[in-house]
């Protein structure tokens, strides 16, 4: 693990070396410390985050294919979000827009722990994470539907597939309290994740509260994942890529893929940034590629390689 942390900080340093046009005639200092450090700062610890959620989700729920997404808080945050921009926060008030990400994200946890019942199971968490993904995302449609004019509907569309451009270290203020108690929060699952993999009547005879360590697991993801989305945008497959890639080199128990998922995600986030960063240089693109349809780029295909691996 220490080589993919020492991969994610020599990321960081060479993605601060790549000086965009219209950022020539600033000192370096200014380059280095408002505007690269705060985007990689931010990449790291959304990184971090995703992937030890989708780790701990993939344990809680018994299910490889489980991620952040899956629990709906994402889009309650992307529809905070949209929120900010409608009521033309965003453009006063920079920080309203992961602010109101937040909120969405808050209203979401609420949500999902309501409709799942006082003493969640696994499928219970997985249905009312669906009915709050489906009705954030009908919101949403019905936001771009109803879109005021052509260039908010295309600056909506835009921060919704995800990226770190433009953040601040306003963002990062904003971001790291939550990202850091959740993480905190699934690090501490990892006994109960174990337990749970012997199933949930196994996990209750060895004195576990099923319930507790799911609860517990979906209010550290939501905190996680909810305050990525609310600075990021939506950013996808890490968290399910992540633990995937791990568990033929660490095993399958896990609480024991918990720090080496934050660990790989951060890095792997952080390398997904700085090829967007470098994109420009072989790609005619008129504006930033989305961090967001790159990460789907390189996850589709390693899914795709796991899927033929396991029918074979």
């Amino acid at each position: 693990m220490m080589r993919w942390l020492v991969l994610a900080l020599l990321a960081l340093f060479i993605g601060s070396l790549a000086i965009g046009d219209g950022l020539v005639d600033l000192p370096d200092g200014v380059i280095l410390l408002q505007i690269r450090l705060p985007r990689s700062v931010l990449a790291l610890m959304v990184g971090g985050g995703l992937g030890l959620s989708g780790a701990v989700l993939q344990g809680a729920l018994r299910n490889p294919l489980a991620d952040p997404a899956l629990l709906g808080i994402t889009g309650t945050a992307g529809l905070g979000a949209i929120i900010a921009f409608y009521w033309g926060l965003a453009q006063h008030f920079a920080p309203a827009l992961p602010m109101g990400g937040l909120v969405g994200a808050g209203i979401g946890v609420a949500c999902l722990l309501a409709f799942a019942g006082r003493a969640p199971s696994g499928p219970s968490l997985i249905l009312a994470g669906i009915a709050v993904s489906a009705i954030a995302g009908a919101l949403i449609a019905l936001a771009l539907g109803l879109a005021p004019n052509p260039f908010a509907l295309a600056e909506i569309t835009f921060w919704l597939l995800g990226g770190l451009q433009d953040r601040s270290l306003q963002h990062v203020a904003i971001a790291a309290p939550p990202i850091l108690l959740g993480a905190a929060v699934l690090l501490g699952t990892g006994p109960g994740l174990d337990a749970l993999s012997l199933g949930e009547d196994a996990a209750a005879s060895l004195g576990l509260a099923p319930s507790r360590t799911l609860r517990r697991a979906a209010f550290g993801v939501a905190l996680a994942s909810g305050a990525s989305a609310a600075v990021a945008g939506g950013i996808g497959f890490v968290g399910l890529v992540v633990p995937h890639i791990l568990r033929p080199i660490i095993g399958e128990r896990p609480g024991a893929l918990l720090m080496g998922s934050m660990l790989v995600g951060a890095a792997l986030l952080v390398l997904a940034d700085m090829l967007v960063r470098l994109a420009p240089l072989v790609l005619p693109l008129s504006q930033p590629l989305p961090l967001g349809i790159l990460t789907a780029l390189l996850g589709a295909p390693f899914m795709v390689a796991i899927a033929r691996k396991a029918a074979a």
